[in-house]
């Protein structure tokens, strides 16, 4: 069935593998996508949602370099927010809710539209090694398939185990099996591993629900998209709920702790800090007498409800019991209850920033069994170790992205440097250079990238060139047009800010804090300029923020540009730390372990110190 050897061959059919499988085949590698099952692929395990705090950043990111993400989020999208939206321009993030099912199906359309990818359904159970170079995959049924990379994006699948209450069995989701035998080939080869644990809340049936006893969350009015190729906003969106927990869901739910595996000791691994389970919520935070429950639809056509803020691996009966006393549950019927899942990873310090291991050429890792959490970061991953795979078979050089080019970038190098023992989510607060890396300027950022690696189309580049061109020139206007006093006074009086007394440039009134866009709209010349030009509305939000925070941008860019000095000053492979008697002992151990590739990464490696950096800048002979 396999004669042929495949350029790049992907295991595991989520997030992370639909991204490196298409990748790879749209840059020309024969491909294989093999996943357990077929009908799962592109599946939405936990929320039915794309985006969020700075997760949003990334689905534009992916969109912005060629990635499908993007696109298959706005294929099924059911309804729109631009979160942040009263902060600063770096905090705003994007985010739809999404049909699985639609979400699921665009995604395989997507795949089966990419014609040199093929697609098998097994499990693989070991990778075919020759020397310290992977050269395929075996399978349950002992089916060899040669490849000349393998890509491993496993999820929570290897060694799965789930838990409700005191209730345990091996599997990867709910209703499917867990992946076994690759973690045990990967430490008989040198690999560490280790285990982490993740959660998912109840699935309801929503005819049950009181929706009048909750607080309606409305999507945006005039709804965005994800897609920089996609500007037709949903026309039609479904609401989602809000409502809270009490003191009495509280007490119930703590007559089941004794049972829970997070506290009588079943669950040893870490889940992730910043999306705790309900039974978590209670202990740590004994001083809040409720938290909020998000009402989230399935889908269009469907009943089934996700009910966010309440992931929990209690007893099922306890769950039930706790939940009905939440307001507007009171009649509540379970469509599955709740579950924790702990599963294999590897620590990604084993990782190049390609996401290639340093121990078994042409193996990439991505997603979860990097330890991350969260659909944005798989796919972010899949994508980067599809390109790099398809590269290296290619034989030209690895495709990286630096901290102040990208949040992928960050994420990046947040696994291979720092490394992760708790599950890895990415926020606007890990990014030093966040003015930079917006949600509105992915695409300026990014698309010609894209372009030159073969994902990004040449209409795409044109329309990113079309956008940068454009908001360029009417930033040019603002600081060259002039303003008549008396009708900008009209305007700032109506703001609370100072009048002017005499004309002046129009980016003098724009830089104000209380003046917006739809401001200098009002102005005849302005709106004129505008209309002639035909510009859309993401022209004039890129005019508007390389004004108004033009300062902040210019600062970060010299920072950057500072940081990429040390960037490119490289260390050799090979540098025998221990030869280096003034480097702290910390210093050399890690710097040994994770093989840092340039000064700047160095540098962030905790345990580190300047002084020791100070010391290898000297023996490099800078």
């Amino acid at each position: 069935m396999f004669s042929e050897v495949y350029d790049v061959v992907v295991v595991g059919g989520g997030h992370a593998g639909c991204e490196a499988a298409a990748a790879a085949a749209n840059m020309g590698s024969k491909t294989l996508l093999v996943t357990m099952n077929l009908q799962t692929i592109g599946q939405m395990s936990c929320n039915p949602a794309m985006g969020g705090i700075a997760k949003g950043q990334i689905v534009r990111e992916i969109d912005a370099l060629g990635g499908l993400s993007g696109l298959v989020s706005d294929a099924s999208a059911i309804q729109f927010k631009m979160l942040n939206k009263s902060k600063g321009p770096a905090m705003w993030s994007p985010r739809t809710q999404n049909d699985r099912m639609l979400f699921a199906e665009s995604w395989r359309n997507a795949l089966e539209g990419i014609g040199n990818l093929d697609f098998y359904q097994e499990m693989v159970t070991g990778l075919l090694i020759e020397g310290e170079r992977v050269v395929g995959v075996r399978t349950s049924l002992g089916v060899e398939i040669a490849a000349k990379s393998v890509v491993l994006t496993n999820g929570t699948f290897l060694n799965g185990l789930i838990h409700i209450g005191e209730k345990q069995f091996g599997g990867g989701r709910a209703g499917e099996r867990a992946a076994t035998g690759i973690t045990e080939q990967l430490v008989d080869l040198g690999f560490d591993s280790g285990r982490m644990k993740t959660g998912t809340p109840p699935r309801v049936d929503g005819r049950s629900l009181d929706y009048e006893a909750m607080i309606v969350q409305p999507g945006d009015e005039n709804p965005g998209t994800f897609s920089y190729l996609n500007r037709k906003g949903l026309t039609r969106q479904r609401d989602c709920h809000m409502t809270y927990t009490s003191e009495a869901v509280h007490d119930l739910l703590r007559e089941g702790f004794d049972r829970s595996p997070m506290f009588n000791g079943r669950i040893q691994s870490i889940g992730p800090r910043y999306c705790p389970s309900i039974e978590d919520k209670i202990d740590r935070f004994k001083d809040k007498d409720r938290h909020q429950i998000f009402v989230e639809p399935e889908g269009w056509n469907t009943v089934e409800v996700y009910v966010n803020g309440f992931s929990t691996s209690l007893p099922e009966e306890v769950q039930f019991k706790a939940l009905r006393q939440v307001k507007g549950f009171e009649k509540v019927k379970f469509f599955r209850p709740g579950y924790a899942i702990e599963y294999d990873y590897f620590p990604p310090t084993q990782l190049r920033h390609t996401l290639e291991t340093k121990l078994v050429t042409n193996l990439f890792f991505a997603g979860q069994i990097n330890g991350t959490t969260g659909y944005e970061e798989a796919g972010a991953q899949g994508l980067m170790a599809g390109i790099n795979a398809s590269l290296k078979i290619q034989e030209k050089g690895p495709f990286k992205l630096g901290r102040d080019e990208a949040y992928i970038g960050v994420l990046i190098d947040d696994l291979i440097t720092k490394g992760t023992e708790e599950p890895y989510r990415m926020f606007t607060s890990r990014a030093e250079y966040r003015t930079l890396l917006r949600q509105d300027n992915a695409d300026l950022r990014l698309t010609p990238r894209g372009y030159d690696l073969g994902l990004a189309s040449e209409d795409r580049l044109k329309q990113s060139e079309s956008k940068l061109k454009e908001s360029e020139a009417l930033v040019g206007f603002f600081k060259k047009a002039s303003f008549n006093p008396k009708e900008v006074n009209k305007i700032l009086e109506r703001v609370g800010s100072a009048p002017v007394k005499q004309s002046d440039k129009l980016v003098r009134i724009f830089s104000r804090p209380r003046i917006t866009m739809e401001h200098m709209l009002e102005l005849p010349e302005v709106s004129d300029y505008v209309a002639s030009n035909d510009l859309h509305a993401e022209v004039l939000e890129q005019a508007e923020i390389e004004v108004k925070y033009a300062g902040y941008i210019r600062k970060e860019k010299e920072n950057a540009d500072k940081l990429s000095r040390l960037e490119n000053v490289p260390i050799p492979e090979g540098i025998a730390y221990d030869s280096l008697s003034s480097l702290s002992y910390e210093a050399r151990e890690k710097l040994k372990k994770i093989k840092p590739t340039s000064i700047a990464q160095a540098s962030r490696i905790s345990g580190v110190s300047p002084s020791d950096i100070s010391v290898l800048l000297v023996h490099l002979g800078r």
